[in-house]
């Protein structure tokens, strides 16, 4: 319970409507504890003395107390809708803003699929709870000591009754618990599997369709699917004795109130009128029992999402802020001094080993290297998306893991090979980066990129919409766009990931030649910027000032594309592999 007593901090600011909602319902339940004794008074004094009068009046105030009870309950229902949903887009958006916060190593344990699942069902299922706790987890406890203080005043004797079947209610809810509790959160992570594959297939839909895999997909969603409603079916079944067993409990105890109550009518130690009071107590106060009984499987339920979401809430980011950040204009020179890297805590497994070597400001330094070499590792060091597991990497002499994570940040721009893109026009997605830029400064970003064409082709150019993630371009077209975004805010260090993949040779030849003058052909007080390429076609890196070649993750050569070809056999097969050997003529 820890973990939902953590949440109620969200209702602080709804606190009026969360005090409201609740005396509002005792307003409701102490006009419905008032109608068995005047029933009770029609039957005993009205009916029994022939006192139509009587009769009437007493009608007249029944019809009057349910008139302000009802009042009692729709401003309750207000109320606990109004704090509930408060409560619930507050927790949301605070869980969002905790998601935006973690690193990717992260977000790499928390998969999609879970994050989306925390997010909608979970933490709905905490807000529903909320609401019911503010309504009937109101409502039913002051109804059912209300009905056994009122029954006690009605007939003491018969009153016996309650100890033994609260008991056994009691006992009935304990065990239902406990075996419910487990379930439901079996049942949140089946559905994390089944938001996971949903998101993936919707993702990759594409190439779903182009190998003919959608049986495939179907089977796999059978099975995720079949996975939750049996765990849904599990947990269900165990809930499902509840209401049988509690009617059962009811049922008994209105038979032997009847029963009792019979036998003292007969002597005279109880009136006709008392014991109908009594019968409607005894089922208020059972029925109430009952709807508790409902409330704790859904608070076993909305535990399990609690403890979900505080799973998130409390998670600590593995890429941490230093305590002082150094606040300082770089110049771009990015050096890695013996870094090695693994994605495992322990530092098993490391995909770089040992890795040495810098790059001077304005210079062009390309990482080459087969697939699986830790090309994509090395860059994310860079802007500390991951920090390294041993050695370090600064920037300008400074260690990035000391540098305030949006100044270093700001200071980088990466264009990757899987361009992501958002819903919206060309210009916004050009400008994410850099909001305030001018029209005219994203045109110029979109022309070095070789995107300005194609834009315009466009009806509506640069306020072209998108579909989600793009859908509506080519690869190519995407690359561009990811590259126009990362050069607008003139970073001091542009990584290119293999950006340019899904590019023809004579556009990606335009593509750098616009790079070489980025920044002084459009602010004059702005230095080229550091650039680190990674490249699977050796074309793209033959002008570069260094180029890297990693092998399992360790670097085997460095230099020019010149001095690689006399010196390095690995970067002379790469060579030959791909533009014959025509190049290696007069070495």
């Amino acid at each position: 319970m820890d973990s939902a007593r953590k949440l109620t901090k969200y209702l602080s600011p709804y606190w009026l409507s969360a005090t409201l909602a609740p005396l509002l319902m005792l307003l409701e339940v102490v006009m419905d504890l008032m109608q068995p004794r005047l029933i009770q008074r029609i039957v005993d004094e009205g009916i029994a003395q022939r006192e139509m009068t009587l009769v009437i009046q007493t009608g007249l105030l029944m019809v009057g107390l349910a008139f302000v009870g009802a009042i009692g309950g729709v401003g309750c229902t207000v109320f606990s809708v109004l704090a509930s949903q408060g409560f619930g887009t507050d927790l949301r958006h605070d869980l969002y803003r905790k998601v935006q916060t973690l690193s990717f190593g992260n977000l790499d344990e928390l998969e999609t699929g879970q994050i989306i699942t925390r997010l909608t069902n979970d933490v709905t299922q905490v807000q529903e709870m909320v609401a019911m706790m503010l309504r009937i987890m109101v409502r039913s406890p002051l109804m059912m000591i209300g009905s056994l203080i009122m029954a006690i005043l009605t007939s003491p004797r018969l009153a016996l009754m309650f100890l033994a079947l609260i008991p056994l209610v009691a006992l009935i809810l304990a065990w239902v618990i406990r075996k419910a509790y487990p379930m439901f959160g079996a049942v949140q992570s089946r559905l994390d599997d089944l938001n996971t594959v949903i998101q993936e297939n919707l993702a990759g839909v594409r190439v779903v369709k182009a190998f003919v895999r959608a049986q495939h997909e179907i089977q796999r969603f059978a099975r995720v699917n079949n996975s939750l409603m049996e765990h849904t079916t599990r947990a269900a079944r165990a809930v499902a004795v509840t209401f049988p067993a509690m009617m059962l409990v009811v049922n008994l105890g209105i038979a032997g109130t009847i029963w009792f109550g019979g036998l003292q009518i007969t002597v005279g130690d109880l009136q006709p009128g008392q014991l109908i009071a009594f019968v409607n107590y005894l089922m208020r106060a059972l029925m109430s029992l009952l709807f508790v009984s409902m409330l704790m499987m859904r608070l076993a339920r909305a535990q399990a999402s609690a403890v979900r979401i505080e799973e998130v809430m409390g998670a600590v980011p593995k890429i941490t802020p230093p305590s002082s950040g150094r606040e300082f204009i770089p110049q771009g020179k990015v050096a890695f001094d013996n870094v090695s890297f693994s994605y495992n805590p322990d530092g098993r497994d490391p995909v770089l080993k040992n890795v040495s070597f810098h790059a001077e400001p304005g210079q062009t330094v390309a990482i080459l290297g087969a697939t699986g070499a830790g090309k994509s590792s090395l860059i994310h060091l860079i802007p500390r998306f991951y920090d390294a597991t041993d050695g370090r990497v600064t920037l300008d002499g400074v260690d990035v893991r000391q540098m305030e994570e949006a100044v270093l940040r700001r200071n980088i721009g990466v264009a990757m090979q899987e361009a992501v893109l958002f819903s919206g026009t060309i210009r916004d997605n050009i400008r994410f980066g850099c909001p305030t830029a001018s029209d005219a400064e994203v045109i110029a970003a979109a022309q070095a990129a070789q995107a300005h064409d194609f834009i315009v082709g466009f009806p509506e150019g640069y306020e072209t919409r998108l579909g989600q993630r793009g859908v509506n371009l080519s690869g190519g077209q995407k690359q561009r766009l990811a590259i126009a975004r990362a050069l607008l805010p003139h970073p001091k260090v542009l990584i290119l990931d293999d950006s340019t993949s899904a590019v023809d040779v004579e556009t990606e030849s335009r593509i750098e030649a616009a790079l070489e003058t980025w920044g002084q052909a459009n602010r004059d007080d702005l230095p080229r910027s550091t650039r680190i390429v990674v490249a699977q076609r050796i074309s793209t890196v033959l002008k570069a000032d260094k180029i890297i070649v990693l092998e399992e993750g360790r670097v085997v050569a460095q230099g020019t594309h010149r001095e690689l070809l006399q010196t390095s056999s690995i970067y002379r097969e790469i060579y030959q592999s791909q533009l014959g050997d025509g190049g290696l003529d007069g070495l």
